[in-house]
């Protein structure tokens, strides 16, 4: 297959008439300058690797719209984020995965990675199949024709030294050796035939919710895998004060002393970090996934991205709880809240932030052989349109920088994923209806609330 784009990105600049060849899933051949072949198919506006949304809660999708109407911290947040999960069901959870994930394709996406947590019945019982909620999602991703690495998470108490409860039960495995037994499975269920589009990896869901004496064996389950580890790392003050009460040290090094930084570690969000706890993520480099829209929406702060990153931290993005979908803003966003915070311009280069929504994360999700355009790569492109009202007149110098600071998710035209096209002119392909498909999915798991 031939593909030919009118400008690519390739990491180091943007070129004029590229053509990209393909075979199965990879691509086999980059050629700059390039008049297009009868044959290729054409791709107007300007190319990028497939975009890789770090960090998602696809069930937090349901929430958009409904936690805006009163004030209140991420902890009233989380009150009403425990009610939906309450609702749902392995049949439900791919209904609303699939249109979530299909949301993530329209907006660029190739690949996500899914932080799960919602593993069992309402009340802690296990399903039938013990990996049904995980399965699901699997399948999800399948459905909307996106890639997708399952961070399977160990969730075991709620709060440093609390039990679980109410809809949390549904989080819990009991010990970290019962977590990691159900993930196995899992893994062992995705590395067979017919799942090349799924790995599994796991995650810490929190130092608040994993006992200090169970974080190294979710480590080493990742570990003897060479499996991606991610965690969730001091997205508020009170988890750190919480910490240093306990166990007299940051959140930070407590999972240094557990063995669970590293290459294949990302943390998310690490918002309230010290300077010691900086240079920890960095002299291990260990990534950092930053998801400004969902730190701004629970009023978060505003974390050190650019301090992390020159300490040697890879930044990479998520959408988180999806208050958008929308990778271009969770890109500038980590250069226009350095901004605010500093007030001084021009932190980060367009280059470094389309990096981090491509490159990065692919690597955060352990799939280091996407998200660049060269051969041997996986064929995910990703075409935005340069003459929609916001990226019109953009300098041919500068379109680099008119896609990270102008362009938005709708400006999106075509999306190749493992060299099969599933968006073509801003529609979908495998999902007939999106938005119809949203609002089913989400009605059925609000219903309830919407109805009182």
């Amino acid at each position: 297959m031939q593909w030919h784009a009118q400008f690519a990105w390739l990491g180091d600049e943007v070129a004029a008439d590229v053509l990209i060849e393909t075979g199965g899933e990879r691509i086999t051949a980059v050629a700059r300058g390039v008049p297009a072949p009868p044959s290729a198919r054409h791709l107007p506006g300007l190319t990028l690797p497939g975009l890789a949304n770090a960090h998602s809660h696809a069930f937090h999708r349901a929430l958009r719209g409904r936690v805006q109407v009163r004030r209140g911290t991420f902890w009233t947040w989380r009150e009403q984020m425990y009610k939906v999960a309450d609702r749902l069901d392995p049949e439900s959870y791919r209904a609303l995965a699939t249109a979530v994930y299909a949301e993530m394709a329209l907006a660029g996406i190739s690949c996500v990675g899914e932080f799960h947590y919602l593993h069992h019945r309402p009340g802690g019982d296990p399903y039938d199949e013990p990996n049904a909620m995980g399965e699901a999602l699997i399948a999800a991703a399948a459905d909307a024709g996106v890639r997708i690495t399952l961070l399977d998470a160990c969730y075991l108490t709620g709060g440093i030294g609390a039990p679980l409860e109410g809809p949390q039960l549904r989080f819990g495995d009991g010990t970290a050796g019962n977590w990691a037994r159900r993930a196995g499975a899992l893994h062992e269920w995705a590395g067979k035939d017919g799942r090349s589009h799924a790995r599994v990896g796991a995650a810490i869901h929190s130092v608040r919710a994993v006992p200090r004496e169970q974080l190294r064996a979710v480590a080493s389950w990742a570990d003897e895998r060479g499996a991606p580890l991610h965690v969730h790392l001091s997205e508020q003050p009170a988890e750190n004060e919480a910490c240093l009460e306990a166990h007299g040290m940051t959140p930070t090094r407590l999972l240094a002393d557990a063995g669970a930084l590293g290459q294949r570690t990302t943390a998310v969000h690490a918002t309230h970090l010290t300077e010691a706890d900086i240079g920890l993520l960095g002299g291990t480099m260990t990534g950092v996934c930053m998801c400004p829209t969902t730190e701004r929406d629970l009023a978060d702060g505003i974390g050190p991205a650019r301090d992390l990153a020159g300490a040697g931290a890879p930044i990479c993005l998520g959408s988180d709880q999806h208050a958008v979908i929308d990778l271009f803003e969770e890109a500038r966003a980590v250069e226009l809240d350095e901004r605010l915070a500093t007030r001084v311009r021009g932190h980060w280069t367009a280059g470094e932030l389309l990096a981090a929504a491509t490159w990065n994360g692919h690597q955060s999700l352990g799939w280091p052989e996407a998200g660049r355009l060269e051969p041997g790569a996986y064929a995910d492109l990703t075409t935005v349109a340069l003459d929609s009202v916001r990226t019109a007149g953009a300098a041919p110098g500068h379109l680099a920088e008119a896609a990270v600071f102008a362009a938005s998710a709708a400006d999106v035209r075509h999306v190749v994923v493992s060299g099969r096209q599933i968006v073509q002119d801003g529609r979908h392909l495998l999902v007939d209806d999106v938005p119809a498909a949203l609002r089913t999915a989400v009605e059925a798991v609000t219903r309830e609330e919407s109805t009182a």
